[in-house]
C-alpha cells in the first residue's frame, strides 16, 4: 500500500500538523481527582513520538459541578489540574507533536449521585434523559449562560497553558449534542424548535469561546448523527437537512469538523458514496476529521462482520486521496499500540499490536 497521503503535511490557519493522522478522544479516567499526572502526560508523549500529527485529549471537564460522572476523568479547571495539563503539553510538543484538549460537559448523559459532586444535578436543555423520559427541570437562563461562559473560559485557559487549539465536544448525546437533538430538547424558546434554530446554544458556545481566544486559535467541534446507545439516530436525514444543521455552526467560526461515525467507510446517504465527513466538507468547504474503526485489527473487525485490517486501510486511503476528507482520527488502534503511525508507514503492518479489551486495562 502507498501511504503517502496519510503522511503529508497539512496546515489550517496558525495549526501546521506534519500529517494527516490524529488520535481520537478516549475517556481513560487516570487522572485522580481530576488532575493528569505524569503517567498521562507519558502516554501523550509517547503518541506524539509514535506518529501521531495531532492529539485530540480524552473528554476534560469544563468548570461546572455536573460536567463529568467520574472522579478520575481530568478537569480542565483549578490551579492543580492546570498545572497538569501543562505538563503534557510540554512533553508532547517537546516530542514533536500538537495537541489540543477536548471540551467537555455530559450534561444528562450523568445519573443522579454520580461522583465526583454527587449533590450536583445533571441538566440538559430540557431536563430530558437519552430516552426522553424527565429526570430534572429544563436549563435556566442563567445555567445556559453559566454554561457557556465556562466552556469560554475553559478555552481562554487551554491558550494560556501552550495547547494548540480547542475541540468542543458535540457528539454522542452529550450537553452540547442534547441541544441538536430533538429528542432532549423540546424547549419553545430560541434555543429549541426545528434543526437550525436547536444549533443556537452550540452557536452561543462556538461565538463565546472565538471572542476569548482571538481569530487565529484553531476551534474542532464534534458532532455525531449516532448518540450513545441509540447507533441509528440521524439528525439529519438528507444532505439538504445537514447543511441546514451544519451552515450556522460554520459561521459562528468553526475551523475543522470532526465527523464521528463507527464505521467511516460507510455511506451517510443513499446515492452517494461520501461520508459524513465527505459531506460536511463538501456543505461547509472546511477541513473534515473522518473517524469510525479506522485501523482495527481483523480480530476484532471479523467478530463484528466489518472489513479486515488491510481492506480498512486500503479503502481510507482511497477516500483520503480523493480529498473526500482532510485528516484521520485514530482511536482505540492507538491505546493498544503508540508506534502505529510509524509501522503504517514503514510498511511493518505484521508488528502492529492488535486492540483488545485489555488494552484499556492500564495506561502505556
Amino acid at each position: 500500500m502507498n501511504t503517502d497521503k496519510l503522511f503529508t503535511p497539512f496546515q489550517v490557519g496558525t495549526l501546521s500538523l506534519q500529517n494527516r493522522i490524529v488520535m481520537a478522544p478516549m475517556t481513560r479516567a487516570y487522572s485522580p481527582n481530576g488532575v493528569a499526572t505524569e503517567a498521562v502526560a507519558e502516554y501523550y508523549r509517547k503518541r506524539a513520538e509514535g506518529g501521531v500529527g495531532l492529539i485530540v485529549t480524552e473528554g476534560t471537564a469544563i468548570n461546572h459541578p455536573s460536567a463529568v460522572s467520574h472522579p478520575n476523568i481530568p478537569n480542565i479547571h483549578g490551579e492543580a489540574a492546570l498545572a497538569g495539563w501543562a505538563k503534557v503539553v510540554e512533553e508532547v510538543h517537546a516530542a514533536g507533536g500538537k495537541i489540543i484538549p477536548q471540551l467537555w460537559h455530559v450534561g444528562m448523559a450523568r445519573n443522579i449521585g454520580e461522583l465526583p459532586n454527587a449533590e450536583a444535578l445533571p441538566i440538559g436543555p430540557s431536563g430530558l434523559n437519552l430516552a426522553g423520559q424527565q429526570i430534572t427541570e429544563p436549563m435556566t437562563q442563567q445555567e445556559i449562560d453559566g454554561i457557556i461562559a465556562a466552556f469560554a473560559q475553559a478555552a481562554v485557559d487551554a491558550k494560556r497553558i501552550g495547547f494548540d487549539g480547542i475541540e468542543l465536544h458535540g457528539a454522542h448525546g452529550y450537553l452540547i449534542d442534547q441541544f441538536f437533538w430533538e429528542k432532549t430538547n423540546q424547549r419553545t424558546d430560541q434555543y429549541g424548535g426545528d434543526l437550525e434554530a436547536r444549533t443556537t446554544f452550540a452557536v452561543e458556545v462556538i461565538d463565546a469561546c472565538r471572542r476569548a481566544v482571538g481569530p487565529d486559535f484553531p476551534i474542532v467541534l464534534r458532532f455525531s448523527q449516532w448518540k450513545s446507545g441509540d447507533y441509528s439516530a440521524k439528525l439529519a436525514q438528507t444532505p439538504e437537512e445537514l447543511s441546514r444543521f451544519l451552515t450556522p455552526l460554520s459561521n459562528a467560526g468553526v475551523d475543522i469538523f470532526h465527523c464521528s461515525t463507527r464505521r467511516f467507510w460507510l455511506p451517510e446517504f443513499e446515492g452517494s458514496e461520501l461520508n459524513l465527513a465527505g459531506w460536511t466538507k463538501k456543505i461547509t468547504g472546511k477541513p473534515t476529521i473522518t473517524v469510525g474503526s479506522v485501523g482495527l485489527n481483523s480480530e476484532f473487525t471479523s467478530a463484528v462482520k466489518e472489513k479486515n485490517e488491510e481492506d480498512n486501510i486500503e479503502c481510507l486511503l482511497e477516500k483520503l486521496e480523493q480529498a473526500e476528507f482532510d485528516l484521520v482520527a485514530v482511536g482505540r488502534a492507538l491505546i493498544s499500540d503508540p508506534q502505529w503511525p510509524a509501522k503504517v508507514q514503514s510498511g511493518r503492518m505484521d508488528e502492529i499490536i492488535p486492540f483488545t479489551s485489555e488494552s484499556t486495562k492500564t495506561l502505556n
